[in-house]
């Protein structure tokens, strides 16, 4: 078993880790333990009472935080024509159709997200082995297919995530930065708790979300009561 730091058995020492914790308390908890040498990203971990092999109880979508995560992110256009030149005023890192699939298939990945004009989707839906795999393949469903494609890319550069679960049912999500105040988390934990709650599926019966862990990059994880 691998050593931990002694920042980790320290932020560990902060943490009750056989009890749920309220969000603002857990919220508290997070930023009160000693900072890393680098601003942490803040992240949310939910398990979700859903079947992953049923395609109708998979869940997909994206989402605007009000105080973003921290970062630009770097954007890919999938598009053609005047669209070209509306994706790159936008601020799109990268823009292409035909010369962009090629640089992908060949192993680049150098981008955070990919978006794609309707036009496109002939192209993009030969990338599913590359994309698929990493969650980068653009759909209606998650936002990433869009015809007002300049207003996509000034989402997703400013910090809009998407939400997709995986094949265990779970929902990885950056919600902030350490550096963030403790209400900016907060109401960015809060934002995403809400969308998860409007993408549950009809199918899905029981308790959906089972399991709710906030932490920060080098630190442990607080558990949350839903």
């Amino acid at each position: 078993m691998a050593n931990k730091s002694k920042r980790y058995e320290e932020a560990l020492q902060k943490v009750d880790r056989g009890r749920l914790y309220g969000l603002e308390e857990a919220v508290e908890a997070l930023k009160s333990m000693k900072a890393a040498k680098f601003d942490e990203t803040v992240e949310v971990s939910v398990q979700l009472g859903i079947d992953p092999k049923q395609s109708d109880q998979q869940v997909r979508g994206s989402i605007s935080l009000p105080h973003g995560i921290g970062r630009q992110r770097t954007v890919a256009v999938f598009t053609s024509g005047e669209n070209v030149d509306v994706a790159k005023a936008a601020g799109a890192d990268y823009v292409g159709g035909a010369d962009l699939a090629e640089k992908i298939e060949g192993g680049w990945m150098e981008f955070d997200v990919a978006l794609a004009t309707p036009d496109m989707l002939r192209i993009v839906g030969k990338l599913g082995r590359h994309l698929g795999p990493r969650g980068l393949m653009p759909t209606p469903k998650n936002g990433t297919v869009r015809q007002d494609i300049a207003d996509a890319v000034k989402e997703f550069k400013a910090g809009k995530i998407e939400l997709r679960s995986d094949e265990g049912g779970n929902i990885h999500a950056a919600v902030g930065k350490m550096s963030f105040s403790a209400q900016a988390i907060l109401e960015n934990v809060r934002e995403v708790i809400e969308q998860l709650m409007r993408l549950k599926p009809i199918g899905c019966k029981g308790k959906y979300i089972k399991k709710l862990v906030v932490s920060s990059t080098m630190g442990p994880g607080i558990k949350i009561k839903v």
